[in-house]
């Protein structure tokens, strides 16, 4: 594994497109004071294979009708749950309910390294999932992508 060839460094907003790749960064605050206390945040959402993907970051307000539209239609949402340092948990979950991605990936939560965050549970709970099974990896085609919202809780590694 690793990264094959010249590896691209995506930083802050803007549009970027490597080999099949398509990203748009999008500007947001990592607090919900416009930056003021905890400065800038890039929402990337990235195009591959017919997928859309949106990685949050560690945004730390709710969603604007306004970066919604920029946003577009998202598949696969990588979405922060922790609490701590982002979203509280409640719009957490309002997040989901307005993208209604296919699959969301919660991040930024409690594990074995980072304990001053909250545990991903209490969004599991909120999301009405009292169950789950982590997954070593996710795999996925356009075709294969699930009609209502699933949550997939990937396993931690400590690399």
């Amino acid at each position: 594994d690793g990264v094959a060839n010249s590896p691209k460094q995506i930083k802050g907003p803007g549009e970027y497109e490597i080999g099949k790749v398509f990203v748009t960064g999008i500007a947001s605050f990592h607090d919900n004071e416009k930056g003021k206390g905890k400065g800038k945040n890039t929402i990337y959402v990235m195009e591959i294979d017919g997928i859309n993907l949106c990685h949050l970051g560690d945004l730390g307000h709710p969603l604007t009708p306004q970066l919604l539209d920029d946003m577009g239609s998202i598949d696969v949402l990588f979405l922060p749950v922790g609490e701590m340092s982002t979203i509280p948990i409640d719009v957490a979950v309002e997040i989901v309910k307005q993208l209604n991605p296919s699959i969301v990936i919660p991040m930024h939560y409690k594990t074995q390294v980072r304990d001053n965050l909250q545990p991903v549970d209490e969004f599991l709970r909120r999301m009405g999932i009292h169950e789950t099974e982590t997954k070593p990896k996710l795999s996925l085609t356009r075709s294969s992508l699930p009609s209502s919202t699933q949550i997939v809780v990937l396993n931690y590694t400590n690399l």
